[in-house]
């Protein structure tokens, strides 16, 4: 059987709703199979994503603390509570034709977190899930957050994994399910670049979906 093909767009640091944009016009290519699968890698500037189990409870800081620290909210409907996007976090978007012979959502949400997993690994960081819990853990906290949207067995939304986060924004919300969080700068004591790690989990993504991986380099940067 012939690798399928995967299709990567490198989008830079690009606001959340330019991304959502990007997004929904790539899942109605992939739908209508105009487009191969596609994984977008992108950095966002300060939001939160208000999931569907999600209430306003779970933003703990004020509007004013917010507009302040130059966060936005954003309203989404993948699933999952809430979660924050930031500079130095990867973001992924993989936007994948499950029909007809992957239609698992469970096994979809798995395999995501194997990539991650293997992209730890291959900084010598040990992660792992934990049942019950949806994303990728450490002994420090968790590592990455994953949120899906399934929708004619096309997928959008995806993963964030904290790479160079700044942790201290997670103490805007009561993250996911309350567990704590963690970076990889905080596990290996270093910065570690984003376009690196871009090339592990493209890498990493490739192999867990035995696909074969087209860059297509579309920087569409926004100061912030």
């Amino acid at each position: 059987m012939h690798a399928r093909r995967l299709r990567v767009r490198r989008l830079g640091r690009t606001e959340y709703g330019e991304a959502y944009r990007v997004q929904k016009e790539t899942e109605a290519s992939v739908r209508d199979r105009r487009e191969p699968d596609t994984l977008l890698l992108v950095e966002h500037p300060h939001v939160l994503t208000v999931g569907r189990r999600a209430t306003p409870s779970l933003i703990l800081a004020t509007p004013e603390a917010l507009a302040a620290r130059g966060v936005e909210v954003f309203e989404t409907n993948r699933g999952g509570k809430m979660t924050y996007h930031g500079l130095g976090q990867l973001v992924g978007y993989p936007i994948i034709n499950l029909s007809p012979d992957r239609e698992d959502v469970h096994k979809y949400v798995r395999d995501l977190e194997e990539v991650l997993i293997r992209a730890m690994s291959d900084y010598d960081i040990e992660a792992f899930r934990i049942e019950g819990l949806t994303g990728v853990h450490t002994a420090r906290g968790k590592v990455a957050a994953i949120g899906v949207h399934i929708a004619r067995w096309v997928t959008t939304h995806g993963f964030a994994l904290n790479v160079n986060t700044d942790l201290s924004y997670f103490n805007l919300i009561v993250a996911c399910e309350g567990e704590p969080v963690t970076s990889m700068r905080e596990l290996l004591g270093r910065e570690v670049p984003l376009s690196e790690v871009e090339d592990r989990v493209v890498a990493r993504f490739a192999e867990v979906f035995e696909s074969t991986p087209e860059e297509e380099r579309t920087l569409t940067s926004s100061a912030c």
